[in-house]
C-alpha cells in the first residue's frame, strides 16, 4: 500500500467516518516509515454521501438568527473539513508524479490527519445538538475550485489554502467571539483549534507554492495574482487577517491587489 493508494481508498471513500478512519490509518502508515509514493491516479471528484444535498453558493438558504444560526454554521464548517480532508489527499494523490521532495508529502499528510480531527470535533458538537453531518444542505464551491486547478500544482495552492481556507483565518476570530458572547465556550474553543491548524495550513500552502514557483523560474507575488485573475471566480475579500496571515509566511504583498 503506498501513499497515493492510501489517498485514492481516502477519495474514494464515500461514508465521513470511513473517510476519516482511512486517514488515520494511512497517517500511521507513512508516520510509521512506509514511505512510498505509489503512481494511482485521483478520481476526478471524491465519493460523497448521499447526504447533504449540494447546491450552488447563491442557492444556499439564508442563516436564521439564534440557535438555527449556531447548528448551520456549525454545519457548514463540518462540511468544509470533510471537503479538506479530501483536498489534502488530493493534492498528494494528483501531484505526486512532480519533482516534489519527501516533506512535501509529510505536510500534507499532517495537513489530512488535521482535517480529519477537525470534521470530527465539528460532527461530534452537531450530535450533541441532536443534529447529523447532511441534515442541513450544503455547497460545493471548495470542490469546484479544486476541478478547475485540477491542471497545475501552483494554481491548486494559490487557489485553495492561500486563497479560500485563508479566508477562514478572516472569519474565524469573529465567529468564537460571538460564540463566547452567547456562552458557547465549547464551540468557540474548537474554532480556536481548528484556527490554530489552520495557520499552520495555510503556511503549508505558501511554503510550497514558493517552492514551486521557484522551481519554474517564477516570481511567486506576481504569479499568484496572475492566479487568482485567472482562475479564482470573483476576488479576495477585505478585511483580511494579517497577522495570521505573516504567522504562516503569507506576505501583505500577496494582498494589495485586493486592499
Amino acid at each position: 500500500m503506498t501513499l497515493r493508494d492510501d489517498a485514492v481508498r481516502v477519495l474514494t471513500a464515500a461514508d465521513p467516518a470511513l473517510k476519516v478512519a482511512l486517514t488515520h490509518e494511512a497517517v500511521a502508515r507513512w508516520r510509521g516509515g512506509a514511505k512510498v509514493i505509489g503512481v494511482a491516479e485521483p478520481p476526478d471528484q471524491p465519493a460523497r454521501p448521499a447526504k447533504p444535498e449540494l447546491m450552488r453558493p447563491g442557492e444556499m438558504p439564508k442563516r436564521s438568527a439564534g440557535p438555527k444560526n449556531r447548528i448551520a454554521l456549525v454545519h457548514a464548517l463540518t462540511h468544509i473539513e470533510l471537503n479538506a480532508i479530501d483536498l489534502a489527499w488530493d493534492i498528494i494523490a494528483r501531484f505526486g508524479t512532480e519533482a516534489l521532495p519527501e516533506a512535501f508529502f509529510d505536510d500534507w499528510v499532517s495537513v489530512a490527519d488535521e482535517e480529519a480531527r477537525h470534521f470530527d470535533l465539528l460532527r461530534k458538537r452537531l450530535e450533541q445538538w441532536g443534529v447529523h453531518y447532511g441534515d442541513l444542505p450544503a455547497h460545493n464551491g471548495l470542490w469546484e475550485s479544486a476541478k478547475i486547478t485540477a491542471d497545475d500544482l501552483a494554481a491548486r495552492l494559490a487557489i485553495i489554502p492561500m486563497t479560500l481556507e485563508a479566508r477562514g483565518l478572516d472569519t474565524t476570530v469573529q465567529g468564537a467571539e460571538r460564540l463566547r458572547q452567547n456562552e458557547d465556550i465549547e464551540t468557540a474553543d474548537i474554532l480556536g483549534v481548528i484556527y490554530t491548524d489552520e495557520i499552520k495550513h495555510l503556511a503549508v500552502g505558501v511554503r510550497w507554492f514558493e517552492h514551486t514557483c521557484r522551481a519554474r523560474g517564477l516570481e511567486p507575488v506576481t504569479t499568484y495574482h496572475r492566479i487568482v485573475a485567472e482562475r479564482f471566480i470573483g476576488r479576495p475579500k477585505p478585511p483580511f487577517n494579517f497577522d495570521a496571515r505573516a504567522e504562516a509566511g503569507m506576505r501583505v504583498a500577496y494582498l494589495e491587489p485586493w486592499m
